[in-house]
């Protein structure tokens, strides 16, 4: 792992790029962005004077799930990102001429589908991993070779979480991905002469998993070095799956019964509902807050930073009863703020550099908590606008604060383009009455144009926020959303770059941008590598 610059994105004006890593593949990948793809993206980056990338969540997903914020385990990779050319015991076994025809004609849809199609590219994976570890196992298992002895060595340095995961994970494929609450009694209230006897007869299945983590942890870590000195920002997701590893592992601290989401405001009469369980926080905080304290050693191991999802659900949880009844947790504002800044502590202990996602509907409290002790907060240019003056005019970009992230947009959001073109006249002549944007020359009454995403992105590269992060999206112009929330839809979560990763390097168009960003760079502060 490359060693870390103490406090890197702490000083300094730095910018980034936001591109889940589903979206970035190359070539050889395998129908959706893989681990090494991380090497040709950063090159690219680093031409443009971009110094980091931030991904979403690349926790493991369930099969028929692609949002990954629904992960069945908090600390695991999705081997849906391993690359398998980079899979020793998959090459020798035969590789891509090993697969069947109806598995290379498959692989060959997914390479060139302008989407990610999870269920083929995670079956594809499946029965290609499968016959690596059954390579492995068969020749190199308990044999003092190189790979061996790495792969034990992995699992004794990650056993803390590993063998928690490999269990769940061997007996959720054998209840054939059931919830663990319909599990046999013994298994599901983890009776430990159950759990023995699972482990004896998963023994198999669970060193399979524990393979898969060590195959992409290696391939991380290789990633990591070869795109040096681009950093990579990950995201800490407030909750996984009542159905995973973390819960079914500390069900005494979940409200199993209960589930969090957010209250009714302007924009849901009736709030939202995430179907996910919600603390406990006074087991949780007799603990000593233990688990989230894993979370946060793992996530400072994996990334240079990391953007800490619904912040205020950590301060304050809103629990949704079985009753139909609903409640803040805590209730009152001390104990809500007292809670919020432990965390925020905890989260900072592992050095990692963090940002907090502070929006939506929050209290105001939240935003002084996190200039207090200097953790940036978002500022999503669209929505920074004085809401109680006549007009509403929009916060001068250079009046951000230093300790804060500018951003044109996050994936929940859509595109900068769609943003302008469905902007009505008045929001427009607002945007280009800043002073940023004053004498630009852009017509209010024009559509989105190239000209229209330099000046914007210009007066973003002005802000004054330390921290700019930038869809990709909105770098090149392209309207393609990531996500559409509460949208239950093919189109969520599987986006993929119009052509293979590594063409950004080659692209004229790509060239362009990269040129035309590092210059905004270089002339406005942000520090490339």
């Amino acid at each position: 792992m490359p060693s870390r610059v103490p406090d890197r994105f702490s000083t300094g004006r730095h910018a980034g790029v936001l591109v889940p890593l589903f979206s970035i593949s190359s070539r050889r990948s395998w129908g959706i962005g893989e681990i090494p793809d991380l090497v040709p993206l950063s090159k690219w980056l680093e031409s443009a004077g971009f110094d980091f990338v931030q991904f979403l969540p690349l926790n493991e997903m369930q099969e028929g799930q692609s949002s990954p914020y629904s992960a069945l385990s908090a600390m695991a990779f999705d081997p849906v990102f391993i690359a398998m050319e980079d899979v020793d015991e998959f090459v020798v076994a035969g590789g891509d001429d090993g697969l069947g025809a109806e598995d290379r004609a498959a692989l060959e849809r997914v390479r060139t589908a302008s989407r990610v199609d999870y269920s083929v590219v995670r079956s594809l994976k499946g029965r290609a991993l499968r016959r690596a570890f059954a390579w492995f196992a068969d020749n190199l298992w308990g044999t003092g070779d190189r790979r061996d002895r790495s792969l034990r060595a992995f699992e004794e340095r990650e056993r803390w979480w590993l063998d928690d995961f490999g269990l769940f994970r061997a007996l959720h494929d054998e209840h054939k991905g059931r919830h663990w609450r319909d599990w046999e009694p013994g298994i599901r209230d983890r009776d430990p002469s159950a759990l023995a006897a699972a482990r004896e007869r998963l023994e198999w299945q669970i060193r399979y998993h524990a393979y898969l983590q060590w195959v992409a942890d290696e391939q991380w870590q290789r990633a990591r070095m070869e795109s040096a000195p681009v950093g990579v920002f990950g995201d800490f997701p407030f909750m996984v799956s009542g159905h995973s590893a973390d819960v079914w592992a500390r069900q005494h601290e979940f409200d199993l019964d209960s589930s969090v989401g957010t209250p009714p405001d302007a924009f849901s009469a009736t709030g939202q509902d995430w179907g996910l369980p919600a603390y406990r926080w006074d087991v949780v905080a007799a603990s000593d807050y233990a688990w989230l304290r894993d979370r946060t050693r793992r996530s400072a191991e994996l990334y240079d930073g990391f953007r800490i999802d619904h912040l205020i659900g950590f301060y304050r949880t809103y629990v949704r009863r079985s009753d139909g009844t609903a409640q803040f947790v805590p209730a009152d504002e001390v104990a809500q703020r007292a809670q919020g800044e432990r965390l925020l502590s905890i989260f900072g202990e592992g050095g990692a550099s963090l940002i907090g996602e502070d929006l939506g509907t929050v209290p105001d409290f939240l935003r002084v908590s996190l200039a207090e002790r200097g953790i940036p907060g978002m500022k999503v240019m669209r929505w920074e606008r004085n809401w109680h003056a006549a007009g509403h005019p929009f916060h001068d970009v250079t009046s951000y604060p230093e300790v804060s992230v500018a951003t044109s947009g996050t994936h929940d959001t859509e595109t900068m383009s769609e943003w302008w073109d469905n902007a009505d006249l008045h929001e427009r002549q607002a945007v280009l009455a800043l002073p940023t944007l004053r004498d630009s020359g852009l017509l209010a009454e024009a559509s989105f144009s190239d000209r229209t995403r330099d000046v914007l992105l210009e007066a973003l590269f002005a802000s004054g926020s330390r921290l700019l992060i930038l869809p990709l999206q909105d770098v090149i112009g392209w309207r393609d959303r990531i996500n559409t929330p509460a949208l239950v839809s093919d189109e969520n979560w599987t986006w993929r770059l119009p052509g293979p990763v590594e063409g950004l390097m080659t692209d004229a168009g790509a060239l362009e941008r990269a040129g035309f960003l590092r210059a905004l760079s270089t002339r406005l502060g942000r520090s490339g590598p």
